[in-house]
């Protein structure tokens, strides 16, 4: 069964979330369904700290027992952070895709795009409507 999505992030329709910290931050990572879907992950291939990226292009891949899928930036701005614990245990995706399993730090670079995500309640709406 998949993991309830916490209401204290926002949402990508591609299955990424985003993370306000109290630093200015955002930690990124992909949803408790996106997880669910990929099944067992076994790779993690994200870019390093200082690259850029930008809202909704790829930014690197997650590797399951399945599929290769894209990950997608859900906001523009700079790395500061990858967790690196994913190099030897890219499992904690699959097992605490909210917490230990995260990507990403981003310092944004535009706080307004925030307003493209979605909240809990209007990614839980997507998946239904997506029928997930």
């Amino acid at each position: 069964m998949e993991p309830s999505h916490p209401a204290d992030r926002s949402y990508s329709k591609e299955h990424e979330w985003a993370l306000a910290t109290s630093d200015g931050l955002l930690v990124v990572g992909i949803t408790g369904h996106a997880a669910h879907e990929l099944g067992d992950v076994v790779y993690v291939s994200v870019p390093k700290a200082s690259a850029t990226v930008r809202q909704f292009e790829k930014f690197g891949e997650i590797e399951s027992v399945k599929a290769v899928s894209d990950l997608f930036a859900p906001v523009s701005g700079e790395v500061v952070a990858v967790n690196d614990g994913l190099n030897d245990h890219p499992e904690l995706v699959n097992q605490s895709p909210f917490d230990q399993g995260w990507l990403l730090k981003v310092r944004p670079s535009n706080a307004a795009e925030m307003a493209n995500l979605l909240d809990a309640a209007g990614y839980q709406a997507f998946l239904s409507e997506i029928g997930g």
